[in-house]
């Protein structure tokens, strides 16, 4: 391509306790002020958005997922006022989503709530529950091993979670001595309907960006067969 332009982006310095999905990065344009697709559920792109926005990077909002009530959501009120645990786990902004909406369901009881990063700390923050432990990397691995006992508790940790979420909590949880109950209270699917403006502005995009691998691959197999592939940005491991 004649002309060719490079940017290496870091959008934001998370805060020390905030996930690491922030995503650096890398733009090549052909001129002028470089596009970048944007995959995220509506409504929560604007951080990105604002983030890329400061250097000149246009924005183009697709969203390529959306999120659905998982099988187990209807039990979370519940379990939350029986209280027969000692943590609840929070993995990700949209698991303290959920776990508010339950949580205000249930009366709004007192719970003990562990976070894996700041940004879903600020989720639960908002909605006026403090999250009392908050992992030193946003990992699973690193919270469960890193969550302390309460002292004369059950050792119940109660994990509402994603359908797609791994293992790697519980499984460190377990092997840290707690006994977890999982419930999943929600699902991350494909966005059921696409807006026509923005497909028609993403074969010019310069490169997209996924926040999670369920757009990572849709995005993929949306722009497999096109003779020239946008770069692909995915924010996370």
């Amino acid at each position: 391509m004649q002309g060719l332009q490079q940017q290496y982006v870091q959008p934001f310095r998370p805060h020390r306790h905030t996930s690491s999905r922030a995503a650096a990065v890398l733009v090549r344009c052909a001129a002028g002020s470089p596009t970048v697709v944007v995959t995220r559920e509506h409504g929560k792109n604007g951080k990105l958005i604002k983030a890329l926005s400061k250097h000149g990077i246009q924005c183009v909002e697709l969203p390529l997922i959306e999120h659905a009530p998982g099988p187990d959501r209807d039990q979370l009120p519940g379990l939350l006022q029986a209280g027969a645990f000692d943590w609840v786990t929070c993995t990700s902004p949209e698991s303290a989503a959920v776990f508010v909406e339950g949580w205000k369901a249930a009366g709004s009881p007192q719970v003990r709530v562990a976070v894996v990063g700041g940004g879903t700390g600020e989720v639960l923050a908002a909605a006026g529950v403090n999250p009392e432990f908050t992992a030193t990397k946003a990992l699973g691995k690193v919270m469960g091993s890193e969550l302390p006992h309460v002292p004369g508790g059950s050792d119940v940790v109660l994990y509402p979670a994603s359908v797609k979420a791994s293992t790697d909590l519980q499984d460190s949880l377990a092997a840290a001595g707690f006994s977890v109950q999982r419930i999943n209270t929600y699902n991350t699917v494909s966005g059921a309907a696409l807006p026509r403006d923005p497909l028609a502005r993403v074969d010019d995009s310069d490169s997209v960006c996924c926040g999670s691998l369920g757009p990572h691959l849709v995005a993929m197999s949306r722009w497999m067969n096109s003779r020239e592939l946008a770069p692909a940005a995915a924010a996370g491991r």
